[in-house]
């Protein structure tokens, strides 16, 4: 059961479960105990600030954000269960010694650099209002729905045009959820066409992830670096110290070797705070392109790109997907967020064969 309670115009949702709820009784009225200890998931509706803020057990999660700082709406921060943010702070709040390059790049997203020749993907406060046609924006609607009991999120949003013409309808559910050191994201996306829609081809989409600077591979390559006003510095020697990055992909490349490939998953891991974190990114079976190609940079961009098959395949395959109008396609990714301890194979692979029902 739920309860809504206002402070300060600050809309908060309390999500509550009765001692039992949850947990499995045995035939004579006790409680097992292996159910009860799975963590509860609870969300903080805040209008004012316009965001939902995940919880599990007391501690936060991640926040659904869709304030209109960023031309779609986000997942930000992404933290650990031991506390650790494995996202880029920049644009919103920078830490030191972080890259502040490509503002549109931030927390976890979904969107695509082509469509119908618009780029939801780049699009960001950066862009000067001269060059804005070029850009689309997907715009929250409503939240449909807020379920603690299986950890969901529900939403609907449109992917607009500059000239505010609706090509898409997104209707997406986050389920979150907390198995002993991981904590797990599934992301599913229903995208139906309001217009006759194309995705062209393109190196920029599609789910992303912007990681915080240790999450980096170490490069010791010169790299510019342009700032929130768009200036632009050159870094001639970049400072390694503590990042630790590395690809590891499901068909056994590692690092830089990744990019471009095909894999059904990707971890990312390294040590943050002397404690071994990873990010990995499942895909699904399901999906439009499976399995993904991988648009894996060393400079902390992880994203699948299941649609840019052209680009990565140097012209040897080619999608270039299409949606005619009423027409819809769903995009399924799992997300998991471990801390602790090195994330093995098997795990994965026992997670990804759950997520795909294998």
């Amino acid at each position: 059961m739920y309860k809504t309670l206002r402070y300060f115009g600050i809309v908060v949702v309390l999500f509550s479960m009765s001692c039992n709820e949850g947990k499995k009784v045995t035939e004579n009225g006790g409680i097992a105990h292996d159910i009860a200890k799975k963590p509860e998931i609870s969300f903080d509706l805040d209008e004012t600030n316009k965001k939902v803020n995940v919880k599990i057990g007391n501690e936060l999660f991640t926040s659904y954000i869709y304030d209109g700082k960023t031309p779609k709406p986000i997942l930000y921060p992404l933290i650990t269960k031991s506390g650790i943010t494995v996202t880029r702070g920049f644009p919103y709040e920078s830490r030191p010694r972080e890259r502040v390059d490509h503002p549109h790049h931030v927390g976890l997203w979904f969107n695509y650099g082509d469509v119908n020749g618009l780029d939801f993907w780049n699009n960001s406060y950066a862009i000067p209002e001269s060059e804005k046609h070029k850009y689309g924006s997907i715009v929250h609607q409503e939240i449909i729905g807020l379920d603690n009991k299986k950890g969901a999120i529900s939403i609907k949003a449109i992917w607009q045009s500059p000239d505010k013409t609706n090509l898409l309808e997104e209707t997406t559910k986050f389920v979150f959820s907390e198995v002993e050191n991981t904590r797990i994201i599934d992301r599913i996306t229903v995208l139906k066409a309001l217009k006759d829609v194309s995705f062209n081809d393109n190196k920029e989409g599609m789910l992303g992830i912007r990681v915080a600077r240790e999450l980096e591979l170490a490069s010791d390559k010169p790299a510019e670096f342009t700032d929130a006003e768009g200036n632009v510095t050159e870094i001639k020697v970049l400072d390694n110290e503590g990042v630790n990055g590395n690809y590891v992909a499901s068909g056994g490349l590692t690092g830089d070797n990744v990019w471009g490939t095909r894999n059904k998953w990707v971890k990312l891991e390294s040590w943050i705070k002397d404690e071994p974190v990873s990010i990995t990114i499942l895909d699904n079976k399901e999906n439009v392109g499976y399995p993904t190609y991988w648009h894996a940079r060393g400079y902390g961009l992880f994203a699948a790109n299941p649609l840019g098959q052209a680009i990565f395949s140097e012209g040897k395959n080619v999608l270039n997907f299409k949606l005619l109008e009423g027409e819809s396609t769903t995009f399924k990714y799992r997300i998991l967020i471990h801390s602790g301890s090195s994330l093995s194979k098997e795990e994965i692979t026992k997670s990804f064969n759950e997520f795909n029902n294998l």
